[in-house]
């Protein structure tokens, strides 16, 4: 089954400066928790988005950027990205960083015969860099995003 992009409401709890977001929602098996889709978009991410993410390492480093987002992270993971918050039906992503702060939320609904799940990234970017930055990877992270939910559904 295919994502469907649904409307993002600023400001949210999970990132309450973020002045950027966007959401998509695809339907999975029932009973998914949200670590469980987590665990099915984030663990292993094709090989693709690994190519993608080093250039992307290579290309902030000069910035003064955080160009590893596993180095970063202190604690519990899910894939590469640091655990923030964790419920039954809510997992909260992500780090803070000169440039802009992000989070990623992962959210299960039950809904009949299926689970929806939905995927929101949410930013507050800090500066100039940041703007630039988001404006880059924003076509890559619509891509992204549609094929990891493209997992979690199977």
């Amino acid at each position: 089954m295919r994502a469907r992009e649904i409307a993002v409401s600023l400001p949210h709890p999970a990132l309450p400066e973020a002045d950027w977001g966007d959401c998509f929602e695809v339907a999975a098996r029932p009973g998914l928790t949200a670590a469980q889709a987590a665990g099915a978009a984030f663990d292993r991410m094709p090989t693709w988005v690994g190519g993608l993410m080093a250039l992307r390492n290579m290309l902030v480093r000069p910035f003064g950027l955080r160009g590893d987002p596993e180095a970063a992270a202190h604690g519990p993971r899910v894939g590469m990205f640091p655990i923030v918050a964790q419920g039954d039906s809510e997992m909260v992503l992500g780090f803070d960083d000169r440039h802009l702060d992000f989070r990623i939320v992962i959210q299960t609904e039950p809904s009949g015969a299926f689970t929806a799940v939905r995927l929101m990234t949410l930013v507050k970017r800090h500066n100039r860099p940041g703007r630039i930055y988001l404006a880059v990877i924003k076509p890559f992270h619509k891509l992204i995003v549609a094929r990891t939910l493209a997992r979690v559904a199977g």
